[in-house]
């Protein structure tokens, strides 16, 4: 089919999938309020004539067609640089669809198990690619008892299971949990959300189906309220995507979709593959988010006279550092690529988890100094209507005076957008995504243990030491 417009991409989302919202069964979103935004900013992605973005957005594919850069599989530190880039440039509709760059990542190793599966990844990478979708990535599920392995669980069902395998495919059971963007996609790419053991085979699953297909249901929430107003909301007006619960309720997968069905020693290296790749996404967004606090700061400190200030500037000066050892990190990721077996290149894997973790670990005391820096009125300040009013606005010009030159309006808007980056709606879907995205602290841990290079290490260490 090749590229798609934003209007066949909104017309895609016409497929009768079963979602929810706030108690609401909607059985069409692109006519539905809660999704007014979040369809806006996944429709971006498909703007393709826009000829600031059109070269950097898609790219010509092996066979002479188009297709959206998401997709293009780095070779090259160069191609590596500019998948990042475009990072910047995607929503996160699109960044999820990396997704393939994750089964592409392992086909080397599912191959030399089943070479079936091999082929099946191929394939699907391709369908998404050359039909322009988007997918999301299905990975965490519910749990249950954390003291508990998967097949302890007084529920089978608290981890996806696979609970009928036939000649056409499997039937699988159980949820998904915290997967942003699933009702906005077209394809549902389940991974294992761990390793799993040798008595666990009905866990270790992975596939890719439609999200209309049948016994798929999405339960959707957002950090947005309901009525944005784009003053009062600078960040949530024009970021916010809903995250879903996908249940699947005895949901067949064709063997052709079917990537790995209890072939349990490759569970972690599917897991693995997509923490990677989420947490590269991840870092790129750390880079932005950090270089718009720093401006925040700065700003803040200048609209109240405190520029020279000793403190405020010794503020400003941490979120400096923040700001830049997650771009020297990030660009030592990409500098240091790794490759595949089969030419691929990727980031490199130590150095993403160390900066993931750098930027999580910090980040919390990163807030706190823009939030010195603000002060109360970052949680106080009225809203667009009151300044507005003819009445109650004259108060809100004259009381938000500050040093000359600097419009209340201006000043308004600055606090607004640290309010909703730090303090409200996106900010408090931020300070937890900033902490779980692509697996909490100790994940990043278990990653740096792994691929840390303890021998070379010790050997220094033993030579400096004369032993």
């Amino acid at each position: 089919m090749g590229l798609k417009t934003a209007e066949q991409y909104v017309a895609s989302l016409r497929d009768g999938r079963v979602t929810y919202w706030d108690g609401e069964r909607i059985d069409d979103i692109t006519t539905h309020p809660r999704f007014r935004v979040p369809i806006a900013v996944a429709s971006r992605d498909y703007a393709y004539d826009d000829p600031k973005a059109a070269e950097l957005r898609s790219f010509t594919t092996e066979d002479g067609g188009r297709a959206h850069r998401i997709y293009q599989i780095p070779r090259s530190e160069a191609d590596l640089a500019q998948r990042v880039e475009l990072m910047y440039h995607t929503s996160i509709v699109g960044l999820v669809s990396g997704v393939y760059m994750a089964l592409m990542s392992v086909k080397d190793a599912v191959a030399k198990v089943n070479p079936q599966y091999a082929a099946n990844i191929e394939a699907m990478y391709r369908h998404a690619r050359d039909n322009d979708l988007r997918a999301a990535e299905v990975i965490t599920d519910a749990k249950g008892d954390r003291k508990r392995k998967a097949h302890e669980q007084d529920d089978p069902d608290l981890y996806l299971r696979i609970v009928k395998r036939t000649d056409e495919g499997i039937v699988v059971r159980g949820a998904k949990l915290h997967i942003t963007a699933a009702s906005l996609c077209h394809e549902l790419v389940v991974m294992p959300t761990k390793g799993m053991r040798q008595d666990e085979t009905d866990y270790a699953v992975s596939f890719s189906i439609p999200v209309n297909t049948k016994g798929v249901k999405i339960i959707n929430r957002s950090f947005a309220p309901a009525e944005l107003n784009e003053f009062d909301y600078p960040a949530s007006a024009h970021h916010s995507i809903p995250e879903g619960f996908v249940v699947f309720d005895d949901v067949f997968v064709p063997w052709n979709r079917v990537f790995l069905a209890g072939e349990v020693q490759l569970a972690s290296i599917f897991a693995q593959s997509l923490g990677l790749w989420e947490r590269t996404g991840g870092l790129v967004e750390a880079v932005r988010m950090a270089e718009i606090f720093v401006g925040l700061a700065q700003l803040v400190t200048e609209q109240q006279g405190k520029d020279r200030d000793p403190i405020a500037q010794n503020s400003v000066a941490e979120l400096i550092s923040y700001a830049e050892m997650l771009r020297m990190s990030l660009d030592y990721a990409c500098r240091h690529c790794e490759r595949t077996p089969s030419g691929m290149i990727h980031p490199n894997v130590l150095a993403v988890n160390v900066a993931k973790y750098y930027y999580a670990a910090n980040y919390h005391q990163m807030m706190r100094y823009v939030h010195d820096l603000g002060g109360g009125l970052v949680i106080t300040l009225p809203l667009e209507a009151d300044f507005r009013n003819e009445e109650s606005g004259q108060y809100l010009r004259k009381y938000l005076r500050s040093v000359p030159g600097v419009e209340a309006e201006t000043r308004m808007r600055v606090y607004n957008l640290i309010r909703d980056l730090t303090a409200d709606a996106y900010g408090g879907w931020q300070f937890v995504v900033a902490l779980q995205a692509g697996g909490g602290l100790n994940a990043q841990r278990i990653m740096m243990h792994r691929t840390y290079n303890m021998a070379a290490a010790k050997a220094k260490a033993l030579a400096a030491a004369g032993a």
